[in-house]
């Protein structure tokens, strides 16, 4: 495959069983490949990544000085071990994370597969089809490629596909074949098809296909319907036969997988920086003291040369400074030690398993732990300020409640569950809690049964009975699937189905209804209607429908109006006879049909209303009511239409009932939209801006806006607004309104989206806001969003497995976030934030000592501890205090972490850790290495030992400061400390501990004895620290150094002010709402299909409403953009329930209502 084939293409040509004239194309074969890494690549990739680390870079330039003897004063191998520690561990945990990736890629690419070659069926591994092969798949295979439905076993070239992997709906979808290939069947008959297509380029376009077959010199138009799409699982269908037009990563599903990315966290990005500042300055500190020693040896050091005389490679004074300027870069290279990348990966590993063993977090219904898949983005999940979350599956159960209903005026829905053991084809799962409609239904009350009648009449659902009684429906909407189980257990089965009828049986009676025709739906309509025979009318309330209708939807319940009409005979015939001559018509045929439907629209009787509830996951509302108050903006971004996406908005509280007026505004060029956001009447603007600073706001943008307009809702106290713009969102010259006026929004939905459009609205936010994205999404879906993120969080749902595996993240629900990001990640970037500011305390304290005795030692290079002490000092004097600090300290426990979700906000704002806080903790690490050093050199210029002897050895010295230095770090580690364990017991106490076991162990006559060049210093110890006056400098050395710290803290407490208050947490009910509607699917429904005489065994309705609304134009737009975080809008008057709200629907038929 060349790079060429991926980009210049214009247009696809593929011809079925002829490989030799397709690989003239290159196009791509069927191998796929989301591993980062192979045996020959992975070292010099992962050595270039772990490089991108300026800090690994830098230690490599060091152990490079460290090779040359002349300006070395430290043995080489105290850098090469630890850096060579820490690439391996790093490589060896980024190989295994691969390993799983490329393991993953071996499943699928050898999978088997059924391909015609040579005239035969072959077994064949995914990897080895190709572009304009013919391959068989066999019911609950997993398609292959993107191939073009030629044949199947169904009637007319049907086939059943699911399309969670894509698009995240479980409910099954129908293909069906061109109608000149659906007798394909025979091997015969498919060795000799020579059809070629010529087609659109690969992309990343789900819902869309254009493309033409030629064959036997016609050609055939094509479009999705006639595409099953890598990704897929046929279901019930024993069979069928396909083309490959699109093969490996050029498949749709493919192009909307995201590349995988090296993810740094911004603490890495920063610690990039701090590490170039310190080495800044240390190149000043060795500059300044190797001016130091060049003026030194100048005056001072030239009076020396008798006994000290100069190497043969040190010519001058000035050379001489320059030997020891790389030596001093040597000797304080300690500032920013080896060890403590290897503590950040321990800490983070650490920070992993804690939330792999939160039993809090485990799933026991479906036996689902939470998985942290990475170690490196911990501390980032204390920083989320934008979480983007899927719907379907993430925030929903994807389980649709027929929950209340209203029938003449009555309500339904309200008391005890009902016990249907009177019907033996109920279902058994089915629970409804209201006695009295059983016994209307019972008492055979005309109107309850018209109700149900009309339920199991009006749908376009497919019953599968595999056995007498057990009825299972297959419908695209869990809508429909929940409407018509209700009537089935309310005595209404619908049993069977026919292209021109429809069977039902009622209390017990078989009855067949002829199908007369079927008003199919479409997104313009919003509506479906079946015409049947012999239809009861029924006289019914409208005020009393309405009302309830209000007050359902007021509940967050998905609405719907069924209404009902009785047609005149002639009427009918003659509209009949205009149905069909529209069906035929090749112009303008929607828009002919769609007038005919509108006719017999007319007139209807309300009958009823029902009530769906879409389950949400257990504790989602609460959830985000959390999240809300520990300031992250949450985004739900969804592939469902725009009702779907508001109903659950608002069970969710994330949209409110104060948001109660619609404003559109309507422009079909860019300009038109500049024009009407630039225009209009300051004055109203004015008028309403005070109300906009205490206002929340809400969003709510389609998939189709962001690619052709933008559509947003913005909410005001009391008002919300609905804009629009006719436009390319995601464009640069309108990318920027489209973010700063979400910024503006408390809630964001973008419904309609594809996978890509998710992943782009994810970049946007984060190439132009310095905040840390969180994506969530449990479906394949979801996996370009997942990679886009800073995070990604992989639900363990009903969808596969692929948002799981794309993810940094992975749980069975989403509630389990609020404990993610609000107790381990708000710990993991607490404990890694008090880690690093100590770490950086402990090193400047420790490595400045060697700069203030430079100016003692004639700036020599010259150490002030023995060489044991500088290898051992962030190995093991002070390395496990720190990790006990970082693994196990926390502020609040996790109860109060989540009652004060507040707490989380530092974190956001980048507090704890930052230039400032470093710039704090370095000038504290050289105050502290400056007493470290000047306290015991004054003292031990005056005091003497007890036998009168002056402290005049320099390894006296260097124990004293290294003494000190040890138990002033120790000291301040335990002031640091928030929650102590006996684990940082053991740790802080136990660390000075070890130094005076191995310090004594280092000095004693026994090592001596084994080793005694290495360890010549023997008594030094012991002679030392058995003065009292020794001691006495020790602690007055502490005391100085801790005590201004306690001051300073101190002041600090007495300035807090008081503690945050608990936040009420509880879910706000809904009094009332306009914002409800019946959930459709996204596509054309298949009512002509089912009345072709094509036998069908499952539908594909497709039904979407979204509310109508009066275009009105709004001139704030512009004003927004000028104000920055302000904005300015037009109060107009509200709008009302559009009217076809209030139509009914044709005889029986279903209608969306607001």
């Amino acid at each position: 495959m060349t790079l060429c084939s991926l980009y210049l293409e214009k247009e696809r040509h593929v011809k079925a069983n002829a490989r030799d004239y397709n690989d003239k194309f290159s196009y791509a074969d069927n191998y796929i490949k989301t591993s980062k890494y192979n045996i020959f690549t992975f070292l010099p990739i992962n050595l270039f990544e772990q490089f991108q680390r300026v800090a690994n870079a830098y230690f490599l330039v060091l152990l490079i000085l460290q090779l040359i003897p002349e300006i070395s004063s430290l043995s080489w191998f105290t850098t090469i071990v630890p850096l060579v520690l820490v690439l391996v561990i790093t490589a060896v945990k980024d190989a295994t994370d691969d390993y799983f990736r490329y393991k993953s890629d071996q499943q699928v690419n050898n999978r088997q597969s059924q391909v015609l070659i040579s005239g035969s069926l072959q077994n064949e591994k995914w990897m080895n089809i190709r572009v304009g092969d013919i391959i068989k798949l066999e019911n609950n295979q997993f398609v292959a490629a993107d191939i073009l439905l030629l044949s199947s076993s169904e009637p007319y070239g049907l086939c059943y596909i699911e399309t969670a992997e894509l698009d995240g709906e479980t409910n099954l979808k129908v293909r069906q074949a061109l109608t000149v290939t659906s007798d394909l069947g025979d091997i015969s008959k498919l060795i000799d098809f020579d059809g070629e297509v010529i087609c659109e380029p690969p992309n990343n376009k789900l819902d869309k296909f254009t493309g033409t077959l030629y064959w036997r010199d016609n050609k055939y138009p094509l479009d999705n319907e006639k595409m099953l799409l890598r990704g897929c699982v046929l279901r019930n269908t024993e069979w069928c036969f396909g083309m490959v037009i699109f093969a490996g990563l050029q498949t749709k599903l493919m192009q909307n997988c995201g590349r995988t990315k090296f993810k740094m966290t911004n603490i890495d990005k920063l610690m990039n920086t701090l590490v170039l500042w310190i080495f800044a300055f240390l190149i000043s500190m060795g500059i300044i003291l190797a001016i130091g020693n060049t003026i030194w040896e100048t005056q001072t050091g030239i009076n020396f040369q008798v006994f000290l005389p100069w190497d043969n490679l040190q010519s001058s004074a000035v050379f001489s400074g320059f030997l020891t300027f790389w030596s001093y870069v040597i000797i304080l290279n300690t500032v920013v030690p080896i060890s403590l990348y290897i503590s950040v990966e321990i800490l983070r590993l650490g920070h992993s398993y804690f939330i792999n063993w939160d039993w809090n977090m485990y799933h026991s219904q479906t036996n689902t732990a939470a998985v942290a898949r990475t170690t490196t983005l911990n501390e980032e999940l204390g920083q989320v300020e934008f979480i983007f979350s899927d719907k379907t599956g993430t925030l929903t159960q994807n389980i649709m409640v027929f929950s209340k209903c209203s029938i003449n005026g009555h309500t339904y829905g309200k008391t005890a569950c009902v016990d249907f053991s009177f019907n033996p084809l109920c279902d058994k799962k089915f629970k409804f809690y209201d006695g009295s409609l059983v016994e209307a239904v019972k008492l055979e009350d005309p109107a309850v049964q018209e109700f149900f009648r009309l339920l199991a009449l009006c749908h376009t659902v497919m019953p599968e009975e595999k056995r007498e009684g057990h009825l299972v429906y297959q419908a695209q909407s869990p809508d429909e699937g929940a409407l018509v189980t209700a009537a089935r257990n309310f005595g209404f089965v619908f049993r069977a189905r026919t292209p021109e009828t429809i069977t039902l049986y009622e209390m017990g009676r078989a009855v067949t209804y002829q199908l007369l025709a079927i008003l199919d739906f479409n997104n313009v309509r919003k509506r479906m209607s079946v015409i049947v025979p012999c239809f009861v009318a029924c006289t019914t309330v409208i005020f009393n429908v309405l009302f309830r209708l209000q007050e359902f939807a007021g509940e967050g319940l998905r609405t719907l109006a069924l209404a009902y009409k009785d047609l005149d005979e002639h009427y009918f015939e003659v509209w009949m006879k205009k149905l069909l001559f529209a069906s035929t018509v090749i112009e303008n045929r929607e828009e002919q049909l769609a007038d005919i439907y509108e006719e017999i629209e007319q007139g209807l009787k309300l009958l009823g209303a029902t009530a769906i509830e879409d389950k949400l996951q257990e504790g989602v509302p609460e959830t985000i009511a959390c999240l809300n108050l520990a300031d992250i903006k949450i985004w739900v971004l969804t592939g469902d239409k725009l009702e779907t996406a508001m109903n659950i908005g608002y069970s969710c509280n994330m949209l409110r009932n104060d948001m109660n007026e619609v404003f559109v505004i309507s422009g079909h060029t860019l300009l038109e939209v500049r024009v009407s956001s630039a225009a209009g009447d300051a004055d109203k603007t004015d008028d309403v801006f005070e109300e906009t600073i205490i206002a929340e706001y809400a969003l709510v943008i389609n998939g189709h806006s962001l690619v052709r307009n933008v559509m947003v809702m913005t909410g005001l106290t009391g008002t919300m607004f609905v804009f629009f713009l006719q436009a390319h969102a995601l464009e640069p010259q309108l990318e920027h309104v489209l973010l700063e006026l979400a910024c503006l929004c408390k809630t964001v939905i973008c419904c309609r989206v594809t996978p890509l459009q998710k992943a782009q609205v994810v970049d946007l936010v984060k190439k132009h806001k310095r905040a840390i994205t969180l994506a969530i999404g449990d479906g394949a879906n979801d996996v370009s969003m997942i990679k886009t993120a800073h995070i990604g969080v992989g639900i363990s749902g009903q969808e596969g497995m692929q948002a799981v595996l794309a993810s940094d993240y992975s749980f069975a629900q989403f509630r389990y976030l609020q404990r993610l990001l609000l107790v381990h990640g708000r710990w993991s970037y607490f404990r890694m934030c008090n880690f690093l500011c100590y770490f950086f305390y402990k090193n400047f304290s420790f490595t400045l000592v060697h700069f203030w005795y430079g100016f003692f030692c004639g700036f020599s290079a010259q150490t002030v501890y023995d060489q044991w002490f500088i290898t051992l000092y962030n190995i093991v004097y002070t390395s496990l205090p720190v990790l006990g600090m970082g693994l196990f300290d926390q502020d609040v426990n996790d109860q109060n972490s989540l009652r004060y979700p507040s707490l989380y906000k530092p974190g956001q704002q980048n507090l704890l850790f930052n230039k400032n806080q470093f710039f704090l903790y370095t000038l504290q690490g050289l105050g502290t290495s400056f007493l470290v050093f000047f306290i015991p050199y004054g003292a031990f210029s005056v005091i003497v030992k007890e036998d009168g002897s002056s402290f005049s050895d320099h390894q006296t010295f260097a124990v004293t400061v290294a003494t000190s230095l040890v138990i002033v770090v120790s000291v301040q580690i335990g002031l640091e400390t928030h929650y102590w364990t006996t684990i940082n017991h053991l740790f802080i106490w136990g660390s000075p501990t070890a130094y005076f076991a191995i310090l004594f162990t280092l000095q004693s006559n026994g090592i001596f004895a084994l080793v005694p060049t290495n360890f010549p210093f023997i008594g030094t110890a012991r002679n030392c620290l058995s003065e009292k006056s020794v001691w006495l400098v020790i602690l007055l050395t502490t005391v100085v150094c801790v005590v201004p710290i306690l001051v300073v803290r101190h002041l600090q407490q007495s300035r807090k002010k008081q503690g945050p208050q608990e936040q009420n947490l509880r879910r706000v009910r809904r009094t009332s709402s306009r914002r409800s509607a019946y959930a459709f699917s996204h596509q054309q429904g298949y009512g002509e299909l089912i009345t072709s005489g094509k036998n069908m065994r499952m539908s594909t309705v497709s039904t979407a409403h979204s509310p109508e609304r009066t275009a009105h134009n709004s001139n704030w737009v512009g004003n927004v953009l000028k104000r920055k975080n302000e904005v300015s809008c037009i109060s107009d008057e509200s709008i009302e329930a559009p009217e076809s709200s209030n139509r009914a629907i044709q005889t029986p038929k279903l209608q969306p209502t607001e």
